[in-house]
């Protein structure tokens, strides 16, 4: 499996490359901002990009959405429950954020769906609470958990949608389960490092424990 972290725009986002390397088919997750970047990186390393997979609808990690489809076709992913704020954020914040507007999503999954590159396979793990359709993505070894888990922190849930309760649930139920040596890719460069571990969050974050 490819994998390549890329922090983009001017939001400390991360985006995330990944692809099967036999095949050449990859996608990318969250792509916020320079999408050209992201296209270069993919391509330097025989990888087409396939697929769109957001994490969440929030305007920082959406913005490249409607660039990656021009350039590439690749179809857009997000969860049922985050679908309409593909098309439904307002201009202002559009403005406020210099981001474009994305299109409306290909593909809406729910949690224990498969979103695959080739061989390489994702599962959905709903886990809202940031946003009511927020998702991890886990693979062995790796999980993408977006504004939902930070490296020793956890995503705001004081935005529309948002619950405290829910978020602390979906970390504690749906992401300390899974084996410890799995390494936490966020959603923002907001950490003293840009990764951490299942087991390290457990131990050192102190807002779920």
């Amino acid at each position: 499996m490819y994998l390549k972290q890329l922090q983009v725009g001017h939001m400390a986002v991360f985006a995330y490359i990944v692809g099967d390397e036999d095949t050449g088919d990859a996608l990318v997750i969250d792509p916020a901002a320079e999408t050209e970047r992201i296209l270069a990186e993919a391509k330097k390393n025989g990888l087409t990009i396939r697929a769109v997979v957001n994490t969440h609808g929030h305007v920082d990690h959406i913005s490249g959405n409607a660039d990656m489809k021009r350039l590439t076709g690749s179809k857009i992913v997000i969860h049922e429950a985050d679908a309409h704020m593909l098309s439904s954020t307002p201009a202002m914040i559009l403005a406020l954020f210099r981001a474009k507007a994305s299109p409306a999503p290909d593909v809406t999954v729910r949690d224990g769906d498969t979103i695959e590159a080739g061989s390489v396979k994702l599962q959905v793990i709903h886990t809202p609470g940031h946003t009511p359709g927020g998702i991890s993505l886990y693979t062995d070894g790796y999980v993408f958990t977006g504004d939902t888990l930070f490296v020793e922190a956890v995503g705001r849930t004081d935005l529309p949608g948002g619950s405290w309760n829910t978020l602390a649930r979906a970390i504690k139920e749906r992401l300390y389960t899974l084996p410890d040596e799995t390494v936490v890719l966020p959603g923002h460069n907001y950490g003293r490092k840009p990764t951490s571990t299942i087991g390290d969050e457990k131990r050192y974050n102190p807002y779920v424990r």
